[in-house]
């Protein structure tokens, strides 16, 4: 009898351990298996690609070529151009979106809700606009006059697409970054404790000290997600400069790596297609993306962030 029993619990406990085990792995399945058809396996493909000659002209019969394409981008004369183009476009326009952003934040969160959601709705205009409707408005903004509305501010009548390229791209696209980062910072500045300000006004501590030495430290967190995303969304994204320059004026002046990639892979002006080669130039961003993102996390000391806390609470 005791041994019917004990044979009894130890079947129950093995089948509460197999329920314990299947159970979240099936909740666990559809997810996975999205991330591994819209992800994983666009990112094997691709990889396989990169080392194919596949184009419009070989697309019944590729050959594989292995690292021939990176080969063929190293020894592209103008990829000093396409790398600079990048480097500009990302850290510029980086610099404005969490800059600008970090500032709005500030302000709006430091004034009454009357004025402060007015600014805040304001500034999610662009980002809310289509991007072909967003172009269009710069467009307009930046003819010649009597049309430009900035030609008739700064009294210079000329096309600043053309004659000022990078300003343009870079305002456009900040305008869209700017926005997200206002909103992240505000919701991070909203949620520390007011006791940490009137400590601080208690202090002495001037409207800049505060910020410097109470809000600063504490938005570690959201300036880490807002830079190493924003970073990761410019080297991947090209549509305002497709839209506003399409890479010029000129010989790739304005065209960055995502673009190049674009156009070698999807869209060039000689009708063969390079699908090998975009492959290649999107691998290799997809490395870059990798390493920005464990350098971000050792510059924003990631480890202290996600450690356990130093006061025990019980």
């Amino acid at each position: 009898m005791e041994e019917a029993t004990r044979a009894a619990v130890a079947a129950r406990a093995r089948e509460r351990a197999w329920r314990g085990l299947w159970v979240p792995l099936l909740f666990l399945l559809p997810a996975t298996l999205l991330v591994s058809l819209f992800y994983l396996l666009p990112v094997a493909t691709t990889l396989y690609l990169s080392f194919t000659d596949i184009s419009t002209v070989t697309f019944r019969n590729p050959q594989w070529v292995g690292w021939e394409n990176y080969r063929d981008l190293v020894r592209d004369p103008f990829l000093g151009r396409i790398l600079g183009n990048t480097a500009r476009y990302v850290s510029l326009t980086l610099a404005f979106n969490i800059g600008v952003g970090l500032l709005l934040a500030l302000l709006t969160s430091h004034v009454p809700e009357r004025a402060g959601n007015p600014v805040r709705a304001l500034w999610l205009l662009p980002r809310i606009l289509p991007p072909v409707v967003y172009v269009l408005i710069w467009q307009g903004l930046t003819r010649e006059s009597p049309f430009g509305l900035v030609s008739n501010v700064v009294g210079v009548s000329r096309n600043w697409i053309t004659a000022e390229p990078w300003t343009v791209i870079v305002l456009a696209n900040g305008m869209v970054g700017a926005s997200f980062g206002m909103l992240l910072f505000t919701s991070a500045i909203r949620s520390i404790p007011a006791d940490l300000f009137y400590a601080a006004a208690v202090d002495g501590a001037t409207a800049w000290q505060t910020v410097r030495r109470v809000i600063l430290p504490l938005l570690r967190w959201p300036l880490l997600f807002a830079t190493a995303y924003q970073t990761l969304s410019l080297l991947t994204s090209f549509e305002y400069i497709l839209l506003l320059t399409d890479g010029g004026p000129g010989f790739y002046t304005t065209t960055v790596w995502s673009l190049h990639a674009y156009k070698l892979a999807l869209s060039n002006y000689f009708g063969n297609v390079q699908f090998g080669m975009g492959a290649a130039m999107a691998a290799v961003l997809v490395v870059v993306g990798v390493v920005v993102s464990v350098l971000y996390l050792r510059l924003f000391n990631f480890k202290a962030l996600v450690g356990e806390p130093k006061i025990e609470v019980n």
